[in-house]
């Protein structure tokens, strides 16, 4: 249960400013065509100066919004210039009508860009089964174009928040080579995150060069141990996606031989894991942030399927906003996750405070002295399986009074 340590290569990887326009040849702008209430940002570009290698992870949600199914389909060509986004509302089940608006937004920022439309990703995140309000929507673009900048990536940031208190964004720096090379990011997410999925909106930029492949499958990595850790509310949206556009401007080439030693796996695994926490921290009306820890499992699969389980389980979540160490919620939802387990062999920790050895509990004192751990917002809770060598962690929130207002009236 001790801290795990930072391989050295990725010590070498330092934050920087900037977030997703930091790497070279990256621009962006946002601004407000009232598609929200009160002139809030929420439509922004987010532009590559020179053709990109395009990769992306959707939504398992078989309900699908109808910008991921535009974006899935031009990256079977896996080149893009720029990503038009917008938020309040997630054209989402809105028909054949959806459909066209949503090429209509690419081929506006297509024309005003001089780029094809084929190389324009879309993606939309708020209310579902409402019409995108085109008539607000397309005259904005051609200045939105003009506008782009090195230091428009904040604005952008904000301009895809919904329920999300503030922006989310990153950026590293590192060099490969001889060749400085950077990576950035900005998300948005704060409801409707559950793992198995790419969980919410998130964009990655790059200046190392990739080809498609490559760059796919350094993503897929870094999705499954980020954005695939976290939940919140065991809801999965209509709309999430995660692009990753790599525009090679800094020289740096990045093989799929050398994604390890490079740093660029291990960038791009640090930018999504800083965006994946940063959602679950302003998870709706959260007022905790749990790791939930399994350790010794006979595999990673059933360390994670357990993790997993505890961390959606109402009453855990509940016992958490209430500060009540419950073990006993816990020992339950591993219990039922599916995976055999030796009930007299489990250990249970509340940060680093004993609360069951061997399946049995340690009595109330113990209950009363990990109380100490749940009052503070960060902590771990462990579960050691003692069954082998393997461990998984997921983060979550508690459940709290405010996530019941904030979405009892979304639409409001």
């Amino acid at each position: 249960m001790s801290p795990r340590k930072r391989p050295p290569l990725a010590r070498l990887i330092t934050p920087v400013r900037g977030g997703i326009t930091a790497p070279l040849g990256f621009l962006a702008g946002a601004v407000a065509c009232r598609i929200k209430k009160a002139d809030k940002l929420d439509l922004c570009l987010i532009f590559s100066e020179v053709p990109a290698s395009a990769a992306g992870v959707f939504t398992r949600n078989l309900a699908v919004a109808a910008p991921v199914l535009w974006t899935r389909k031009i990256l079977q060509r896996p080149v893009l210039r720029a990503v038009i986004a917008n938020s309040g509302n997630a054209n989402a089940c809105t028909g054949k009508a959806g459909l066209h608006d949503a090429e209509e937004m690419a081929l506006r920022a297509a024309s005003s860009l001089s780029v094809r439309k084929q190389e324009i990703a879309v993606a939309s995140t708020g209310v579902i089964g409402l019409p995108l309000p085109m008539d607000r929507i397309l005259p904005e673009i051609p200045g939105l174009a003009r506008r782009l900048s090195r230091s428009g990536g904040s604005l952008a940031a904000r301009a895809i928040m919904t329920t999300d208190t503030r922006p989310k964004t990153a950026a590293l720096e590192w060099t490969t080579g001889g060749k400085k090379v950077r990576i950035g990011g900005m998300a948005k997410g704060s409801g409707m995150i559950h793992p198995d999925m790419a969980t919410m909106l998130a964009f990655v930029t790059t200046d190392a060069s990739l080809d498609p492949e490559t760059l796919h499958s350094a993503l897929k990595q870094a999705v499954d141990e980020s954005f695939h850790r976290i939940t919140v509310d065991g809801d999965m949206s209509t709309n999430d996606m995660v692009l990753a556009m790599a525009n090679g401007l800094s020289r740096a080439r990045i093989h799929k031989k050398n994604l390890l030693s490079s740093g660029f796996q291990h960038a791009l695994n640090q930018i999504c894991l800083n965006l994946a926490l940063a959602i679950v921290k302003d998870g709706e009306g959260a007022t905790k942030f749990v790791t939930i820890r399994v350790i010794h499992g006979s595999n990673k699969k059933d360390c994670l399927t357990i993790a997993k389980k505890i961390a959606c389980s109402n009453l855990v979540k509940t016992a958490l906003f209430g500060q009540d160490a419950n073990w006993g919620r816990i020992m339950a939802a591993a219990g039922a996750s599916g995976v055999p387990i030796r009930q007299d062999r489990i250990d249970i920790f509340f940060d680093e405070i004993p609360m069951v050895k061997q399946g049995v509990g340690l009595g109330s004192r113990q209950e009363k002295i990990a109380g100490r751990a749940l009052r503070k917002k960060n902590f771990v809770i462990t579960v050691d399986l003692h069954m082998g060598t393997s461990s998984a962690e997921i983060y979550t929130t508690d459940l709290s009074l405010d996530y019941v207002k904030i979405n009892a009236d979304y639409r409001s």
